[in-house]
């Protein structure tokens, strides 16, 4: 019999799996949600940071928002094609695997860039 400190949930080993997963290079995926989900997941770690950078720096308007999108973008698209190598076409194209969580993201990075930017710069 396991001791409770011995014993993993399913869940914690899922997500350790997936994690895993995440951060080797040209990993399986056998649910497609699970690729996805990971894209969410490290979008949002960018846009937290990005918007984290942006308020300590400090940029502001429309070129501040234009190079969160650039880093967004790209940081997925690298990921994807470069570091995954996934078949876009398995994700219905690139636009799909590009717009997972960019709403999400953006708001994300929106209430951390305006929050610091004021706590700091006004």
């Amino acid at each position: 019999r396991e001791s409770p400190k011995q014993a993993k949930s399913p869940q914690a080993s899922s997500v350790l799996a997936t994690f895993h997963k995440a951060i080797t290079p040209e990993s399986s995926w056998d649910e497609k949600d699970e690729f996805l989900d990971v894209v969410y997941w490290m979008r949002q770690i960018v846009g937290l940071l990005t918007g984290i950078v942006w308020g300590l720096v400090p940029l502001q308007g429309v070129t501040a928002i234009a190079l969160f999108l650039l880093i967004n973008f790209a940081a997925v698209y690298f990921y994807s094609s470069v570091f995954q190598r996934v078949d876009e076409e398995e994700y219905g194209g690139y636009s799909e695997i590009l717009k997972e969580g960019l709403m999400t993201t953006f708001a994300t990075f929106l209430i951390f860039w305006v929050v610091l930017y004021d706590g700091l710069h006004s």
